[in-house]
Order: C-alpha cells, then structure tokens, then sequence
C-alpha cells in the first residue's frame, strides 16, 4: 500500500506548485499571500514547505482550516472544493517512472493500493493522469469513509477490501503519519526520501528506509519476495 504525495508523486513538486497557484490566487497582495503562506507553513519564494507544516501530512480540509482565518468571507466547505479542484491538475512528478515498477511489482504477485490523506476523487484523478489506475485494487482517501492517517482504518480496510492479514502487507510513504498508521495496523513500515521528512526522522519509525520507491524491488528481494 502506497501513501501518494512524497511517495509515488514529488511532494514539493506536486504540492508546491498547488500552494504557490492558490495563494497567488487568493491574495489580494504581497502581504496577504504572505500572511495565507504563514498559515500552512509555506515558503512562496522558494515554493516549498516548511518541515514542520501541518499541510505535508494532513488532508485538503485541514489546509483549508488553516487558511480559513485568512479569507474573511469565505465557508469552508466552499475552500474544501476550490482546494481538491486546483489539487487534480497540479504537475505530477513522479521520484522513477511510476507503471514499469508497478507493473514489476504486480508481476511478482504483489496487491497494490493508495493509502492517501489526499481525496479519494483527487487520487484517483492522479493515478489516471499518471496512467497507473488499473494498477490498484484499491484506492483510498481522507474521505472514503475511514479517517485519516495516522489511524490505522484507512490501512485496516485495504487488508479488509483484500482479504490480507495487516501483517502480509507494506505500507510505504514519507512521513511519520504513514509510519505510525502502518504500526498501528500491524503492517510492514517502509520509509522514502521522496518527500520532506529526513532519514533520521524516519529511521526510528520505519523497517528500512529507501531513497524512493525505485528500491521496493531490491528491498522485496533481499527479504526473500
């Protein structure tokens, strides 16, 4: 089970690229984008996030929250949609050529899912553009029906969908929340430099850490399939 943004898409160039459009968008001037920046932990000069911001592992909505206090005037839910609308055509930028590993992985007898605190409709809208939907057995979002990373639901319920015990399944992402989900479920923790979090914040909390996702398939060797 893969988490999406900093796992199988760059986060800083999927999700900075979205932050920078949306706030140039919503400002009404340099120091109002710069206060919505502030609020979701945003660097719009070098369009990257903080290390600390709660956006990096957190849904649409929870950005939306944030920025809320800013955009005096506007409802949330209508910021939810504005935001997920923007976030299906963001750039996609992928850490190594996303089918041909997929494809490798599925020929080994691998189940593959998305595991995202991203919407599902955003996902799925991802994985197509990417080519790589018929891929999934299973695809889930902050609002499939199970909560959000770091709980473990969103994770039991792939094991469910498939039939697997939560212990013969990988989920591998970037962050903590996906390292604390994956031990919460009783899976296989498996940590990528694909997105902000550092090796040394994710050694601690992970089985194996990799540069990306490239390295599944050595790392599935090694460990015997």
């Amino acid at each position: 089970m893969f988490d999406k943004d900093g796992t199988l898409f760059d986060f800083d160039a999927t999700w900075g690229a979205w932050a920078k459009a949306r706030i140039e968008a919503m400002a009404r001037d340099d120091a109002h984008a710069m206060s919505l920046s502030a609020a979701i932990g945003f660097d719009l000069e070098q369009v990257e996030f903080e290390a600390d911001s709660a956006v990096i592992a957190g849904t649409v909505e929870e950005a939306a929250e944030l920025l809320l206090p800013h955009l005096p005037g506007r409802e949330l839910d209508e910021l939810v949609a504005e935001l997920d609308a923007a976030a299906r055509e963001v750039p996609l930028v992928a850490p190594v050529p996303l089918a041909p590993l997929l494809t490798e992985l599925r020929g080994v007898g691998m189940r593959l899912g998305i595991c995202t605190n991203d919407a599902e409709a955003t996902a799925r809208a991802h994985a197509a553009r990417a080519g790589v939907t018929e891929l999934f057995d299973v695809i889930i979002g902050y609002d499939s029906g199970h909560g959000a990373k770091p709980t473990p639901r969103p994770l039991l319920a792939f094991a469910d969908a498939l039939e697997i015990a939560p212990e013969e399944i990988v989920m591998v992402g970037d962050s903590l929340h996906d390292m604390k989900a994956a031990r919460a479920a009783g899976m296989i923790a498996i940590a990528v430099l694909s997105g902000p979090a550092r090796r040394a914040e994710l050694e601690p909390a992970a089985d194996a850490v990799l540069d990306n996702i490239g390295g599944l398939p050595d790392w599935l060797a090694r460990r015997g399939g």
